[in-house]
């Protein structure tokens, strides 16, 4: 193995004597530095993309979220809550209600989640920075914070004192029902906050108190729909769910923020294997040069593999030199461009060059499993595209 490296070391740093086959090794040389570079630069963009899709859910969904198995709602007990505050890792937790209920405001009318969180809920999650206009509720009162996308259209103002938010929540129970005041729990609501985030998320909640809700939805003291955990920093996530699940006798379903955002991971996901397979055929398109390089060198070198034949050097050796040739300029060409590839993102990472809006730049990620997954399709499709040009070399060719 060690001659057939050699040789091919040989042909890889020297030029040829016909200057076709040199350029045409120039371009297959090039073709490979600008496909990793660009299968680079494109997998830490579409990283920067979903990181940057992603920091939005990421303000609402906790890390972990109990709800009930059966039902809507569960009851928990202090005995529960001391021991779920108790367990190693878990750095916070609230507890929560979630409903769909109608709003009203000055003849108009929404539908959404009205979500009563408790005094805790902040520590759970940083929803403060989310706030766009106002301030957070205080705790048991009529105050709420509603999403930015409720308020355009309910045409909704902070403290209007002369026109009332009001929220209807129907009632429980059986019978006819003659009168909407029959159907309906109603309140007046005061808002003082206006978050915003995202355009799906900003139509979505009305925060309210954890207290007002079970009353407006005729809850026990107990009663919630869900409990929000916050972890500490490389917490056993598995460990954390077994613990719960033996808290609660398994008549829980846990789910952390992936499995919260099921759809949008996979939407995410879905699109970066779609990015790249195109750029990886456009490097198997460029690959196209190496194996005619390849060829073409084979025919240029055919007088040296005679006398090498003749010496006694096997077919399957002088196979292995171009192997080792296409496959030394793979890994050096995917080597250098990566480095440039590297150097481009960095540099939009520190210096922020294309934006997309005037405040907010295009968002990348140097991370170093794209350093891998670059590396290895380089090298991978370059031995292939090597092994095919190689196997030209034959006993006919030599005869």
């Amino acid at each position: 193995m060690n001659f057939p490296f050699y040789i091919a070391k040989r042909y890889l740093k020297s030029a040829s004597k016909n200057n076709a086959i040199n350029i045409i090794n120039g371009i297959a040389s090039l073709g490979i530095i600008v496909g990793s570079m660009a299968l680079f630069v494109v997998l830490s963009v579409f990283s920067g993309l979903v990181n940057f899709s992603l920091s939005f859910s990421n303000d609402f969904d906790p890390d972990l979220k109990i709800s009930s198995t059966l039902g809507k709602s569960f009851t928990v007990s202090p005995q529960q809550e001391t021991a779920i505050r108790g367990i190693e890792g878990v750095s916070a937790s609230s507890k929560i209600i979630e409903e769909r209920v109608l709003f009203m405001f000055n003849g108009k009318e929404q539908v959404t989640y009205l979500k009563g969180v408790d005094s805790l809920y902040k520590q759970v999650n940083d929803i403060k920075k989310t706030i766009y206009q106002g301030q957070w509720f205080a705790p048991n009162t009529a105050q709420v914070v509603v999403g930015y996308g409720i308020t355009q259209k309910l045409s909704l103002g902070l403290l209007d004192f002369n026109n009332p938010f009001e929220v209807f929540v129907p009632k429980s129970g059986k019978g006819t029902i003659d009168s909407p005041e029959q159907a309906f729990s109603k309140s007046e609501l005061f808002p003082v906050g206006v978050y915003a985030i995202s355009e799906e998320l900003d139509s979505k909640y009305v925060f309210a108190d954890l207290g007002l809700t079970q009353e407006l939805l005729e809850f026990k003291p107990n009663q919630i729909s869900g409990i929000e955990l916050k972890l500490k920093p490389n917490a056993d996530e598995g460990k954390i769910t077994e613990q719960l699940q033996t808290i609660f006798n398994n008549k829980i379903t846990i789910k952390n923020r992936a499995q919260l955002n099921d759809s949008l991971y996979k939407m995410l996901n879905t699109e970066n294997i779609a990015v790249y397979l195109i750029f990886t055929l456009v490097i198997i398109i460029a690959l196209f040069n190496l194996i005619g390089a390849l060829i073409m060198m084979i025919l240029d070198k055919k007088n040296n593999l005679k006398t090498l034949y003749n010496l006694g050097t096997e077919v399957k050796d002088l196979r292995k030199i171009f192997l080792f040739q296409g496959t030394l300029l793979s890994v050096l060409g995917g080597i250098l461009g990566l480095i440039l590839g590297i150097i481009v993102v960095l540099i939009q990472q520190q210096f922020k060059l294309v934006m997309i809006t005037e405040s907010l730049a295009y968002p990348v990620i140097f991370s170093f499993k794209n350093v891998f997954i670059v590396l290895a399709t380089i090298v991978s499709l370059g031995f292939i595209a090597s092994l095919i040009a190689s196997s030209r070399v034959s006993k006919k060719l030599l005869e």
